[in-house]
């Protein structure tokens, strides 16, 4: 018989309009499914990110990237983690088929059972306090030289749990920083362009972890692989 592991909590940083986040988050909800691992989501933005650079990578000089994150904001705060993963997720699948970037922003927030109003948040500032904090926070967990996604994992369980998965989102928790006092490994990525799912999701995991949490680790790469494909 399998003695399941300690569940982990895996603390996902991501700006909603990048595809590549994307794509690493639906694997880290595939290995949801087949590691005990649940999932925090927190906001960072690439708009922020980027402030103060000769280039612009992302191309966007009118800032229309602040617009979904700013939503995603407020709906983390008034909605809480479970709101905001509806969201991310319908703002990726609304359009429905094949879907290259994000769906409209309205029709994502009904999608996700959310008032079609929240849209208007992101067109103001209210919430660029709380963007900034919690990018920041990534920031401080792997450095300067990255974006997104950041993920942190906090607790003690064995890298190689097996076992089934229990894909649950942690509650909201007021106050609460990622991993606060526990033990915890943090990186950029991975980067994929597919998803890996079943095992193929768990290897990834285990193998992310296990490089991460080398003492003396810093980076690995490989050839770059074609941009990610409709949705």
């Amino acid at each position: 018989m399998t003695v399941p592991s300690e569940i982990r909590t895996a603390h996902f940083w991501f700006d909603p309009s990048c595809p590549y986040t994307w794509l690493t988050s639906r694997w880290l909800l595939e290995v949801a499914k087949v590691r005990p691992v649940r999932v925090r989501w927190h906001l960072m933005s690439l708009s922020v990110l980027n402030e103060g650079r000769d280039d612009d990578p992302e191309g966007d000089p009118e800032g229309w990237l602040w617009v979904p994150v700013r939503i995603c904001a407020a709906v983390l705060e008034e909605y809480g983690q479970e709101a905001l993963a509806r969201l991310y997720t319908a703002l990726w699948t609304v359009g429905g088929g094949e879907q290259e970037w994000l769906g409209d922003l309205h029709d994502s927030l009904e999608k996700a059972g959310l008032p079609r109003t929240l849209a208007d948040a992101g067109m103001t500032t209210a919430h660029d306090e709380a963007i900034r904090a919690s990018t920041a926070e990534a920031v401080g967990l792997v450095g300067t030289h990255v974006g997104t996604p950041v993920i942190s994992v906090s607790g003690h369980g064995d890298h190689h749990g097996g076992g089934h998965g229990h894909g649950e989102m942690d509650g909201d928790r007021e106050g609460e920083r990622a991993g606060a006092g526990q033990a915890r490994t943090a990186f950029f990525g991975p980067v994929v362009s597919e998803v890996p799912t079943g095992e193929a999701a768990a290897r990834l995991w285990d193998g992310v972890l296990l490089v991460a949490s080398t003492p003396g680790f810093h980076e690995l790469q490989t050839s770059r692989p074609p941009a990610p494909g409709p949705s």
